[in-house]
């Protein structure tokens, strides 16, 4: 039985993860609307996206404590309210810094409740197949350009992006509320506060674990993956918009990404359930670090798009 209600955490953590993550990178698709319609520097509009990741870095230590102390079900309903609040907000801005605090700073502490404690909380449901449980975890982060992003652009297309952002905040309402009402702690996991006090020798204190090798150099990987992917994706639509192409057409190249990684974290979910997760995370960043894609400058015309300057760029995966 608790096998089975585990893959009702899967997919509840899935959507949550599509929806926090979606909400965050569709700022991609509106970077050029605002900036358009407010004047506002696309610069400045950017760096709410800075403030996001950062914030919800340092906001999921946070939520991981709160989640250990009175469960996980407690910390997603805070973030699902905190994630619409947030775009609600930033949809009625009428200065940068305004923006920039609801969506860099109110986003990117609902961001944080919704990832790290629903994977955490994915590994205690499960005993084996727990690297691909956590994978579907993951795999909500690369539908989120399959889905919100496209309907982020089609917003935009038909109304202004004030109504369209509006949307989005009701629909994450809509969509995350229910879905925290799924999520429950397994019957062998209790609360912090139902534990008795820990006697020496029972484990690591976080302190210990904080300053661990394995700590360090998994948060030092996990920093350096995401900074070198984050900023291309971001600006993804903005530079094919730039090249030419249509909004929603500027829109697919994302979603190609997203289904790419929605493949990987399938596959490395596999091989970590049969090889063990140090191979396969090994295995990953090799081949990330091997890739290499070309960037091109266009030379626009209006009729056509003639490429050319081309030169490699090594991307992570």
């Amino acid at each position: 039985m608790k096998w089975q209600y585990g893959w009702v955490i899967v997919a509840a953590g899935a959507l949550m993860s599509c929806v926090g993550i979606g909400a965050l990178f569709s700022l991609a698709v509106f970077l050029q609307p605002i900036a358009a319609a407010t004047g506002w520097s696309r610069a400045g509009i950017s760096s709410a996206m800075t403030l996001d990741f950062l914030t919800m870095g340092v906001a999921a230590f946070g939520w991981g404590m709160v989640s250990d102390r009175y469960g996980t079900r407690i910390v997603v309903l805070c973030g699902s309210v905190l994630l619409g609040l947030g775009l609600v907000l930033a949809s009625r801005a009428s200065s940068l810094i305004e923006f920039q605090l609801a969506y860099g700073v109110v986003l990117g502490i609902a961001a944080g409740s919704l990832f790290a404690p629903m994977i955490a909380l994915t590994t205690a449901w499960f005993d084996s197949h727990r690297s691909l449980a956590v994978s579907l975890v993951s795999a909500g982060m690369g539908v989120a350009p399959m889905t919100i992003s496209p309907f982020a652009s089609w917003l935009v297309s038909t109304t202004d992006w004030r109504t369209a952002q509006l949307i989005i905040g009701i629909a994450a309402w809509a969509l995350l509320l229910p879905a925290t009402l799924l999520v429950r702690q397994p019957l062998a996991v209790v609360t912090a506060q139902d534990m008795p006090i820990a006697g020496p020798g029972t484990g690591p204190s976080p302190r210990d674990a904080l300053r661990s090798p394995q700590f360090i150099v998994l948060a030092a990987t996990f920093f350096a993956c995401c900074a070198t992917h984050s900023g291309p994706i971001f600006h993804t639509v903005s530079y094919a918009i730039t090249c030419g192409l249509p909004p929603l057409a500027a829109v697919t190249i994302y979603s190609v990404e997203g289904l790419a990684g929605l493949g990987g974290r399938l596959l490395f979910g596999l091989l970590g359930d049969r090889f063990g997760a140090k191979p396969a995370l090994v295995g990953g960043l090799l081949v990330g670090r091997s890739r290499r894609a070309p960037i091109c400058s266009p030379a626009i015309s209006p009729t056509s798009m003639r490429w050319r300057s081309c030169s490699a760029w090594p991307m992570a995966a």
